[in-house]
């Protein structure tokens, strides 16, 4: 049951954390965004330009569906302040790593060793967030009753839906 749970909050971790990635190594002015994070306004915006703008209504989901009781509030609360940090977290990295890519759009392309750093860099960030994650969400998890736990299941840490493929490489779920 524990290794479940451990491996459900890793789960939820990379599925939360991925996006966030991809959003941040994007091409911001790319004409024709991929996938369906490419949801646009009747008038040619994205939907959500940062994760912050995001992470509110994703959580007001999750809480509604979960049907988050009075006696599991404290945990909720707990969870969801650290997903609020991590938007804020995330929004701050994406406004000063388009302002690099603005520089750099005047400047050479970075080399591989720049990328390696950056993405050494990403990893790092990416772990330390999802420990933060996995330390909130235990309590969490185990707050709630059987029926909501499989609801967590699939909406925490969904499976088979390419959340978990790298660029340009497909791995069997």
């Amino acid at each position: 049951m524990k290794k479940l749970i451990a491996g459900t909050l890793v789960s939820i971790g990379i599925a939360v954390a991925a996006p966030l990635v991809t959003a941040q190594t994007a091409n911001p002015a790319a004409e024709a965004p991929q996938g369906q994070h490419a949801q646009r306004h009747p008038h040619g915006e994205r939907a959500f330009r940062l994760p912050g703008e995001r992470a509110e209504a994703r959580l007001a989901y999750l809480k509604t569906a979960l049907k988050i009781t009075d006696a599991q509030q404290a945990q909720w609360n707990a969870f969801a302040d650290v997903q609020r940090k991590h938007a804020r977290e995330s929004d701050q990295r994406m406004q000063e790593r388009r302002a690099q890519m603005e520089q750099r759009a005047k400047n050479a392309r970075p080399n591989a060793v720049e990328r390696m750093e950056f993405r050494q860099k990403m990893l790092a960030v990416q772990s330390q967030r999802l420990g933060e994650l996995i330390s909130a969400g235990k309590p969490l998890y185990a707050a709630l009753s059987p029926e909501q736990q499989k609801i967590a299941d699939e909406l925490l840490a969904p499976r088979g839906h390419g959340k978990f493929r790298g660029r340009g490489r497909h791995h069997s779920a």
